[in-house]
Formats: C-alpha cells, structure tokens, sequence
C-alpha cells in the first residue's frame, strides 16, 4: 500500500511539474481577412510556429485566436510570424473591436481587388 501511494506521489509531481504555461492572443490583421482563403493561409502558417498549439479564426469578428505555450515561444514572435505572410497582427485589448481595412491582396483567392 505505501509502495502504492509513493508511487502515486511520484506521477501526481511529475505532472504537476509538467504543465505547460498556457496563454492566448488575440489579434486583427491588416489588411483584414476577407475570404476563406486569407483565414486559411493564416491557419496554415502561424500553426507551424514553434509553441503554437491552436489558432482560430473568426472571419465575420476579424479576430484570430492563437494559443500557445509560454514557455516556447512569445507574443513578439507570433506578430513575426504573420509577418512573414505579409500581415500585420495587431494586438486586441478585451473589447477592443478589429481595426478597419478592406483588402484580399495578400491571399490566393483572385478578387480584381489591389
């Protein structure tokens, strides 16, 4: 029964000591997304960034989710990483509505828009 019991000691530190240190930002992107297409090569490319471990996207809010670990990565170096797909995150405070731009330029999808 001790044997037991240390030994459940033992996993519950072990996964304690563990845990990952969580956090998630929320960003608008400039020019916004405007299609399909846009949210799906921002999910496509910041998801592969190291300390990602979910990205969503909410087309009709302009607003992308990414949570990521802490202790692998920072806020800086998620903005970077949009960068890199020629947008411009922007940080959104609670409440803070997403900044206003109209422009499908930067994805796949061929609008005639410039």
């Amino acid at each position: 029964m001790k044997k037991l019991l240390l030994f459940g000691l033992i996993c519950l530190t072990a996964l304690i000591g563990s845990a990952k240190d969580l956090k998630t930002l929320r960003v608008t992107t400039l020019p916004q997304m405007s299609c399909s297409n846009c949210e799906n090569k921002i999910k496509k490319n910041i998801r592969f960034e190291k300390g990602v471990h979910q990205i969503s996207t909410d087309l009709k809010g302009q607003v992308v989710t990414v949570v990521y670990d802490a202790d692998k990565t920072d806020e800086e170096k998620i903005i970077k990483a949009f960068d890199k797909i020629k947008y411009k995150a922007i940080i959104l405070d609670e409440g803070r509505n997403s900044a206003a731009a109209d422009s499908c330029r930067n994805c796949s999808k061929t609008t005639g828009k410039n």
